[in-house]
């Protein structure tokens, strides 16, 4: 694999040349940028031009992740050539949070082809229900198949998010990559450093991402009575202060959600994934430490197997509240990535409303919230088996 990072400001254009001895059928070009370029998409028509062969994929960001620094109003670009590892694109529009589970079985059906390793899929963040999306996909996939991604992101504004079609930033749309071959090496990890606090409550009523009742009291009001002064912020603040979910009864991994938006009249709370009703649902926090030491730990169990003397492309998915939270200490988090990762890697990625990864427990993939996830990318040699 060969590989080039490079990044785009608008206010000096590329900081250098776009790599075009890099274009062919089995290049991936990845391409995270601010959601103000879905009004000035120039850039991506450059990386079009330049790369025509390549399959192109990109979304909106809560900033972009580039080497051990985070940006923004800028695009952060990965040019992956890959040598033993085929390609395909895929691409549907999405109606709304309940067209989810389908676009992600249309996904499915136009990545499905022998040799499937990977799938790595970018959301529009607002109008898509992650769970049920990523459900769709695997579903609809052979056994075994990994998928990683993200939703996209814009800030903490949550008015407008994107995904690449063709090189036109588009909303209302779901993209992804199929990845073939036996010498693809892939590692994932994510880890999360929140805490649950106070008490627990029951999810009496919900509807997919929608939550309306805990214990059988209105949502919106439990949340900011919790919030206090803060809830004059919301949707926004709730970064802040996640909710853990579990099955009762259930000895699975705990999920985290994150609030994407507020319905006043139905006083309920809108997620970026599942609620399901009967479980049991705790307020999250956290401290800075923590976050930066559960990115060590994602990339730790990412770069596990992968050879260090090979070219990597490492992408790392973390959530928009993590750099809420840490705020000037966000670098640290994405400068542990780095330090972790296989000497030489070349590094990108971006701050989601939603991250994609496989489970710890059972290996199947879901959605996370307020989660750093790393995937690696690389290359066997002849002489080896894939990680």
């Amino acid at each position: 694999m060969l590989l080039k990072t490079l990044r785009y400001q608008s206010d000096t254009g590329w900081l250098e040349p776009l790599p075009t001895a890099l274009n062919s059928p089995n290049t991936l070009v990845l391409a995270f940028g601010a959601s103000e370029y879905a009004d000035d998409p120039g850039p991506f028509a450059e990386l079009a031009r330049a790369l025509p062969e390549a399959v192109l994929l990109g979304c909106s960001t809560s900033g972009e992740i580039a080497g051990t620094q985070v940006h923004d109003a800028s695009i952060s670009v990965a040019v992956a050539r890959f040598e033993h590892t085929t390609l395909r694109h895929a691409l549907t529009a999405v109606r709304d949070a309940q067209d989810s589970w389908a676009a992600g079985a249309r996904l499915a059906q136009q990545l499905l082809a022998p040799g499937l390793r990977a799938v790595f899929v970018l959301s529009d963040g607002l109008h898509v229900n992650g769970t049920p999306l990523v459900a769709g996909l695997a579903q609809n996939l052979p056994q075994g198949v990994v998928i990683c991604g993200g939703l996209a992101g814009d800030g903490s504004r949550f008015l407008r998010t994107w995904v690449l079609v063709g090189a036109a930033p588009t909303q209302q749309h779901i993209c992804a990559v199929g990845f073939y071959g036996e010498r693809l090496c892939l590692g994932h990890g994510h880890d999360g450093g929140w805490s649950d606090f106070g008490p627990e409550r029951r999810i009496t009523r919900s509807e997919g991402n929608v939550l309306y009742e805990l214990d059988g009291k209105p949502a919106l009001d439990l949340y900011r009575a919790y919030l206090g002064d803060r809830a004059a912020g919301l949707p926004g603040t709730a970064l802040l202060f996640p909710l853990s979910l579990k099955r009762e009864g259930g000895s699975g991994e705990t999920l985290v959600r994150t609030i994407l938006g507020i319905d006043e009249q139905q006083r309920s709370l809108t997620f970026a994934g599942d609620v399901p009703q009967g479980s049991i649902a705790r307020l999250m926090r956290t401290r800075n430490d923590h976050l930066i030491d559960s990115a060590g730990v994602a990339v730790a169990r990412a770069a596990q197997g992968i050879d260090t003397t090979a070219d990597a492309l490492v992408v790392s998915v973390s959530c928009v509240g993590r750099r809420l939270v840490l705020g000037e200490r966000t670098e640290e988090e994405v400068e542990t990535v780095v330090e972790g990762a296989p000497c030489g890697a070349g590094h990108v990625g971006f701050y989601s409303y939603g991250e994609i990864a496989p489970a710890l427990v059972g290996g199947s993939s879901d959605l996370h919230n307020q989660t750093m996830t790393v995937t690696v990318f690389s290359e066997s040699p002849l002489d080896s088996q894939p990680a």
